[in-house]
């Protein structure tokens, strides 16, 4: 591990188990399209000394729309009954390698607390170095005092998109898949309607991941990829997807390439997408 890298490597994470002030997340969320139940999985397997992190339950309850950023105070509490402090280093892994674990990274580095990594490959990497595994509900440790300093900078609400579908003052990078974005497929969020925004590039998230490893690909194709789609990376760049976790795949990637300052449309197409709102909808179908 480098100290600049968002990523640790599961032989790294294994000598270091257990160590003071470390503490290590399962941050798994699945669509619920998919069916399945990430805190009955983690019960079936997770790494020695883990916790779930249940996306949910650290975000706002008040607020309509799926794992929406929460105050300072309602993370704080989140946080700290987990057991985390500001010293702590918080290592994140993923049930399914690289899908959830980088809106959690995100999150806690939008809150202040940029001493995050990732588990690279996820859990899957955990089980092909032939590392064992723990069953059941996971550690419960004592509190912690966990104080939260949200950085408005690097959020956006639907009214900032507006502002920039017609301004184009930031650049809006859609990270979902290829049909969504067009239109010709249907969300996987209920009464949304397919399509995009005006203007925005479409670069979905498992075009910058390693299949098989699901290890992020290198700077190099990183680039590459958005630079295919048009994207400027001098410029400054927004990126959203179907409800935010997906889009912290972009940011991360684009941090890997040394492209700081991306901010995330915490909402996504779960608020844009919703007729009722009545936002400006691009569809081919």
């Amino acid at each position: 591990m480098t100290s600049t890298s968002p990523f640790v490597t599961a032989s790294w994470l294994s000598e270091n188990l257990g160590k003071e002030n470390l503490v290590v997340l399962d941050g798994t969320y699945f669509l619920p399209v998919v069916k399945r139940d990430a805190a009955a999985e983690f019960q079936e397997g997770h790494i020695p000394g883990a916790q779930f992190c249940d996306l949910e339950a650290i975000s706002d309850p008040d607020k309509s729309r799926p794992h929406m950023l929460a105050d300072n105070q309602r993370f704080s509490a989140a946080v700290g009954s987990m057991g985390i402090s500001n010293d702590d280093l918080v290592i994140i892994y993923d049930q399914s390698g690289l899908f959830s674990a980088p809106r959690l990274w995100w999150t806690f580095r939008v809150y202040g607390h940029e001493n995050v990594k990732i588990l690279e490959g996820g859990l899957k990497a955990w089980k092909s170095a032939g590392l064992n595994l723990e069953t059941g509900d996971g550690v419960k440790p004592a509190p912690k005092r966990f104080n939260a300093n949200l950085d408005k900078a690097q959020v956006r609400d639907a009214q900032d998109m507006l502002s920039l579908v017609g301004t184009k003052k930031e650049q809006i990078v859609d990270a979902r898949s290829r049909g969504r974005f067009a239109g010709t497929e249907a969300e996987p969020w209920p009464g949304r309607v397919p399509g995009h925004m005006a203007g925005a590039f479409n670069l979905p998230h498992v075009e910058l991941i390693n299949g098989e490893t699901q290890t992020l690909k290198s700077v190099a194709e990183i680039k590459a990829a958005f630079e295919a789609e048009g994207v400027d990376l001098a410029k400054p760049i927004v990126t959203s997807c179907g409800s935010g976790v997906t889009a912290s795949t972009l940011a991360l990637a684009l941090h890997v390439a040394g492209i700081n300052g991306v901010a995330i449309y915490d909402a996504s197409w779960s608020e844009w997408g919703l007729p009722a709102n009545g936002f400006p909808i691009v569809s081919s179908s």
